[in-house]
């Protein structure tokens, strides 16, 4: 499996670095370099990307904002030498944050999530699709689980898990968040969280920060709180 690299940086030695490392790494292929973001959204309309090396500090458009202007990002790995912003591009789900001088061990670590997160894609039917009224999972080595999507009350990330709350019952599968929320119905299902998706139609209330389903509350985050708000003022009378 060939996975497509993309490096988007304002230092041409800190893009040499990366490509240096990944040059010799099997699989890994740097398709482009781009010294600012907004070439880099330029090449991202026609061209397949399977993971984006991004440094934050850019001129024009920097790498947060970058991030937010993606309808379907790609996996995001942030490149930058300073490390408080962290904690904001984690609620952008972002695979990893390497802070600068970037060491060739440290980028192995991040390239084996890397590995993982495109490998966990093969967990979930390929015949599934939000236009289906059900999707197949893999609960475990050797069983296949229909899922109906409007069973689904919340699906909570465990790191490299997901735990599926149904109205009948509660799964746990090899995947991630972002990979299982994109074959869901969008009209019906809504990121609120780096570690939450709910079913619109199953909210039961709304107070502050957080969204309350059957009795338990699942917070907002901060980063995805104008766009809930957007979605369920939308979704309401």
């Amino acid at each position: 499996m060939r996975i497509n690299c993309l490096i988007i940086d304002d230092e041409p030695l800190a893009i040499n670095v990366i490509k240096n490392y990944l040059e010799p790494i099997e699989n890994f292929e740097v398709i482009n370099t781009f010294s600012n973001a907004i070439e880099g959204l330029n090449f991202l309309k026609n061209n397949n990307v399977d993971v984006i090396f991004l440094d934050i500090n850019m001129p024009v458009l920097d790498g947060i904002n970058f991030i937010k202007s993606l309808e379907n990002p790609p996996l995001l790995i942030i490149t930058s030498a300073y490390s408080q912003f962290a904690i904001e591009t984690y609620e952008l789900d972002v695979l990893d944050y390497l802070v600068k001088p970037i060491e060739f061990p440290r980028l192995m670590k991040a390239l084996n999530k890397v590995s993982k997160r495109l490998e966990n894609k093969n967990n979930i039917s390929p015949e599934s699709s939000p236009e289906s009224p059900f999707i197949f999972v893999k609960i475990d080595k050797k069983r296949m689980k229909k899922i109906f999507f409007n069973e689904i009350l919340v699906i909570e990330s465990l790191k490299d898990y997901l735990k599926i709350n149904t109205l009948t019952g509660k799964y746990i599968i090899h995947s991630t968040l972002s990979d299982f929320t994109d074959l869901l119905p969008e009209r019906n299902f809504l990121r609120i969280h780096r570690s939450y998706t709910i079913a619109i139609d199953k909210i039961d209330a709304v107070e502050g920060n957080s969204i309350e389903i059957e009795g338990l509350r699942y917070v907002i985050g901060r980063s995805y709180m104008d766009h809930v708000k957007q979605r369920i003022l939308n979704s309401s009378i």
